[in-house]
């Protein structure tokens, strides 16, 4: 039985392209997944546990993923074990720090804010090399509009409407410090096309698919299927307005995690 007597805070990067999401599931490939799977490896016969910052879904990426290593024994060398761990992770995954932290953090609780980034281009048909990194919409998009609406979704509202319904009670009233559309100065590549964009959004938590249906309804409003009128019904308390379009995966990554430690 583990006493998780020791614990690390483990930061990763990853490409969520050929992942299905970040917990585990049966019969599918994913982030959580391969961690434990290499951390079996190289810690072979000691029992562990690991406890993530959160979930990310199917083909979404991380420059800033937590995640909490319980162990029984502690490591004698975090230096060592985080090259080691690396060596033998797939080379979509890598390990940045392990930092041993008190028994009193919670990975989950003790999050300041999170930004997630969501790159996409509008028009041409981009590279097929610019599937993982960036959602392409085949239609012209008012980009300016786009960005307006983007600041309706800063502060506190209720973003019932940008959430998928799940079992149990979720708390739809959440806080987003920031949201703006910028060009994409992220990421580059010599096949990506000559203009992209980020959607920067930061506050201290999100619920599933939120931060893809505040993409989605921006995509939605630049191809004129939605209007400002309708962005800030949407936050309303009992808003009727129901979105359905869910951005594709494959834009959003994880950009930085902060915590209280």
């Amino acid at each position: 039985m583990l006493q998780a007597s020791h614990s690390y805070l483990v930061r990763t990067q990853y490409l969520g392209f050929r992942y299905s999401g970040w917990q585990i599931q049966p019969g599918q490939r994913t982030v959580e997944g391969m961690l434990s799977k290499t951390l079996k490896f190289v810690l072979p016969g000691e029992p562990f546990k690991i406890l993530g910052a959160g979930r990310t879904d199917a083909k979404v990426s991380a420059l800033d993923m937590s995640f909490e290593l319980f162990l029984d024994s502690a490591l004698e060398d975090t230096e060592n074990f985080q090259k080691l761990f690396n060596t033998n992770l797939p080379p979509d995954i890598r390990v940045l720090s392990i930092d041993p932290i008190s028994k009193k953090f919670n990975i989950i609780k003790d999050v300041k804010t999170k930004e997630y980034i969501y790159l996409f281009s509008f028009g041409e048909k981009n590279h097929p090399f610019c599937a993982p990194f960036l959602a392409n919409i085949h239609e012209n998009l008012d980009i300016d509009l786009m960005k307006e609406a983007a600041r309706l979704f800063e502060g506190i509202h209720n973003f019932s409407a940008y959430t998928v319904k799940e079992h149990g009670k979720t708390k739809t009233t959440r806080s987003i410090t920031s949201c703006k559309i910028k060009s994409n100065t992220l990421l580059s590549a010599n096949f990506f096309p000559k203009k992209s964009y980020a959607l920067h959004v930061k506050g201290a938590g999100f619920m599933r698919y939120q931060v893809r249906m505040l993409m989605g309804a921006l995509i939605q409003l630049g191809r004129g299927e939605l209007t400002l009128s309708n962005i800030e019904a949407s936050l309303q308390e009992n808003n009727t307005v129901l979105l359905t379009y869910i951005a594709p995966g494959s834009g959003l990554l994880l950009n930085q995690s902060e915590f209280s430690i």
